[in-house]
C-alpha cells in the first residue's frame, strides 16, 4: 500500500512539477524499460524470499542479450533457435546458483558473484565485445504496441499473473513462503528446503532471460554490460514492495508497482534537469527509502519520543 501512495502521489507531483514527464510520449518510451525492470524484480523477490540476493542477474541478462542478437545474426529464423539458447543457458546458471547456495551452503552473494563472471566469459566469447543489430522480428516484438500499450508491458503481466499466482493461490507456493521465512521450522515438517531453494535460482534466470531478450529487441543495438545497469533497480523495487529482507515475505504485484515508481521517479529528475548520469545516485535514494519505510521500527521510535518528551 506504501508503494501504491507514493507513486499516486509522485504522478500527481509530475502533473503538477514536470508534466512533460507524464504525456503519452514521454510514457510509451519509458514503460517498455519500467516492465523489464519489473521482470528482473520478480525474479529478484523470488530469490530474496528464499533470504538470499542474486548478484548474477547483471550476467544472466547480459548473455540472453548477446545471445539474442549474435546467434540469428539478422536472420529471424533462427532468432527462435537463439531463444530456445538463452533460456537452456538460463537455466544452467541458476542450476549453478542454486547448487552452490543450498546443497554447498555457500554464501548467496559469493555464489552469485561467482557465478556472474562465469556469465561475463560466456557474454564475451559470444559477442567478442562487438554489438549486434538485433533482428527485426524480435524488434517488432519487443519493441512494437498492440492498442497503444507497449507490449514489454503485456509480458512483464503476464509474469506478474504467472508469480502471484503460484506464490499466493498454489500448496507450492505457500510452502515456498514458509520455507524462506523459516528454514529450520520448515525442514522440521519435512518440506524439502534444499529444493525449493534451488528453483529460486532457477526461475530467476528464467526471468533474467526473458528481460534480456526484451532489451535486445527494445534496443537496436545492446551491449556485451546491458544487463549491469539493472541489478540495483531489481534489489530497489523488491525492497519497495515490501518484501522482507530476510525471506518468507514478498508482494509481486507491489514489486511491479514499485518498478513503475522507480522508472517514472528517473523520467522526473530527468525532465527537471537532474542528469543522466544521477540516476544511480536516484535509484540508491530509492532504495535507502524503502528500507526505512519498511524495516525501521516506527512504533518504537514514536514511543521513545513520547517518553522523552
Amino acid at each position: 500500500m506504501t508503494v501504491v501512495l507514493s507513486t499516486i502521489a509522485l504522478i500527481v507531483i509530475c502533473r503538477i512539477v514536470a508534466p512533460s514527464s507524464v504525456t503519452y510520449g514521454s510514457l510509451a518510451g519509458s514503460l517498455p524499460f519500467a516492465a523489464i525492470m519489473a521482470i528482473v524484480g520478480l525474479g529478484q523477490l523470488l530469490v530474496v524470499q528464499q533470504g538470499g540476493f542474486d548478484l548474477s542477474l547483471a550476467g544472466g541478462v547480459s548473455l540472453a542479450v548477446v545471445i539474442s542478437t549474435h546467434y540469428p545474426q539478422g536472420d529471424n529464423a533462427l532468432l527462435l533457435a537463439a531463444v530456445l539458447l538463452a533460456i537452456g543457458c538460463a537455466i544452467l546458471a541458476g542450476l549453478a546458483n542454486g547448487v552452490l547456495v543450498s546443497l554447498f551452503g555457500l554464501n548467496a552473494i559469493v555464489a552469485t558473484i561467482g557465478v556472474n563472471a562465469l556469465l561475463y566469459g560466456g557474454v564475451f566469447a559470444v559477442s567478442g565485445g562487438v554489438p549486434k543489430t538485433t533482428t527485426t522480428l524480435l524488434a517488432a516484438i519487443a519493441g512494437g504496441q498492440t492498442l497503444g500499450v507497449p507490449n514489454t508491458v503485456y509480458f512483464a503481466l503476464a509474469a506478474l499473473t504467472v508469480v502471484s499466482f503460484i506464490l499466493k493461490k498454489t500448496v507450492v507456493g505457500r510452502r515456498f513462503e514458509a520455507i524462506g521465512a523459516n528454514p529450520l521450522a520448515a525442514r522440521a515438517v519435512g518440506l524439502r528446503v534444499r529444493l525449493h531453494q534451488l528453483l529460486a535460482y532457477i526461475y530467476a534466470q528464467l526471468l533474467y532471460c526473458t528481460a534480456g531478450v526484451l532489451v535486445a529487441g527494445v534496443t537496436r543495438e545492446p551491449t556485451a554490460f546491458q544487463g549491469d545497469s539493472l541489478l540495483l533497480p531489481s534489489v530497489a523495487v523488491v525492497v519497495l514492495g515490501g518484501a522482507s529482507l530476510l525471506g518468507g515475505r514478498g508482494f509481486p504485484i507491489s514489486t511491479v508497482v514499485a518498478a513503475f515508481f522507480l522508472n517514472q521517479l528517473s523520467q522526473f529528475a530527468l525532465a527537471i534537469g537532474v542528469p543522466y548520469s544521477a540516476q544511480t545516485i536516484i535509484q540508491a535514494l530509492a532504495l535507502g527509502f524503502g528500507i526505512a519505510v519498511y524495516s525501521v521500527r516506527w512504533t518504537a521510535i514514536r514511543g521513545y519520543a513520547a517518553t522523552s518528551t
